[in-house]
């Protein structure tokens, strides 16, 4: 293994509009580059990973593996890149990877696809096609571009060593990515599928700015003769129904006290009192404005986990359909629900078949 991974993250970030250059902004958890550092590490494909930076003072905190090397980067990208490849020259490396730290949703697989089809061709780039339509202009006329014959080129772009540092090391004009290099000799780059995914962050509003949130549920009501059962929204076969202003329906009240805590907005009975207003009244009414405010807000339901904790009747007899109303009045898909049956082992009132309970942990996302 003599392969070596560039990671080029000296660029001052002008259209990211913000303090930070956008390779250290905190991106899923981690700054953009780590994303990078990270993949090249867990891929266990290089022999030297070079991070190329104008920021050496922000690296000195970190701690990395000894076959990281950081070092200063350029004025233009292209002068880093050439900075990155004179430097790896005295480890004799068979083929070098370069990669902008502004791509940071690649792949493992892509950088292994990348690896194989390197041992036949002394130029891989990946690519994707243009999902827009292109227009080119010249002086004052726009012409149109057939978008089937155009490709947008990613990286990581790899390349034998020798090949690249030679053409680099030659090339006196400022030059987009190392693809160009190869192009402009008419040399020939094995061009193989990119990933969709895999674009790179120009501006802040490339990335999605998303929150989690979680949320926990309970309910409990006794079981009382003479009344129907609802669970989950559906009537179910019963000897007895849960006493309560409403219906009892203990499954959607949970959920809606586990999206009410994920959103911070008190519980229940805040909404929904035991007043005149609401005797009686149906728990999917109840449910339906608390989800229409949900999805108002710009929030998604991520997953429903709930417990229901009675001796009888059994969940495992009517989990699918509970599953099917769950998913229709939230609008959420059923793979994302999962409903699990509890006893107490005949223990207390529960034990007794005297009441039932249930607990839900829902997870939300906020976009911006």
């Amino acid at each position: 293994m003599n392969n070596f991974f560039v990671i080029l993250a000296a660029g001052k970030s002008k259209r990211f509009n913000n303090k930070m250059a956008k390779q250290f902004y905190n991106y899923k958890n981690k700054e953009i580059i780590d994303h990078s550092i990270k993949k090249s590490l867990d891929s266990k494909l290089f022999k030297k990973i070079i991070i190329v930076t104008n920021n050496l003072n922000y690296f000195k905190k970190k701690r990395y593996p000894k076959l990281i090397k950081v070092i200063k980067g350029g004025k233009e990208r292209y002068n880093s890149s050439l900075n990155a490849l004179k430097f790896i020259k005295k480890y004799k490396p068979k083929n070098v990877f370069i990669h902008d730290a502004a791509r940071p949703n690649f792949s493992i697989k892509l950088l292994k696809n990348i690896t194989k089809n390197l041992k036949k061709n002394k130029a891989v780039v990946p690519i994707v096609r243009s999902k827009d339509s292109i227009k080119y202009k010249i002086k004052n006329q726009i012409f149109n571009l057939n978008k089937n014959n155009s490709i947008l080129t990613q990286t990581p772009q790899a390349f034998r060593f020798k090949d690249i540092f030679n053409l680099a090391l030659n090339q006196k004009k400022e030059f987009a990515d190392e693809a160009t290099l190869f192009i402009n000799k008419n040399y020939k780059i094995k061009f193989i599928s990119g990933e969709n995914q895999n674009s790179k962050i120009t501006y802040l509003s490339d990335i999605k700015s998303s929150k989690t949130y979680y949320g926990i549920g309970f309910d409990l009501h006794r079981l009382i003769k003479n009344k129907k059962l609802y669970l989950g929204g559906i009537k179910i076969p019963f000897h007895s129904g849960l006493k309560g202003h409403s219906d009892g329906d203990v499954i959607l009240h949970a959920i809606i006290d586990a999206i009410l805590g994920a959103t911070r907005k008190k519980d229940i009975g805040t909404y929904f009192p035991n007043t005149k207003k609401f005797k009686n009244i149906r728990s999917p009414k109840m449910l339906k404005p608390i989800i229409e405010n949900l999805n108002n807000s710009n929030f998604f339901i991520n997953n429903l986990d709930i417990n229901l904790i009675c001796e009888q009747p059994k969940v495992s007899k009517y989990r699918d359909k509970i599953i099917n109303s769950i998913s229709k009045l939230t609008k959420l898909n059923k793979d994302l629900i999962n409903l699990k049956g509890k006893t107490v082992e005949k223990l207390g009132l529960i034990g007794n078949e005297k009441a039932m309970a249930c607990e839900v942990i829902v997870s939300i996302t906020k976009y911006d």
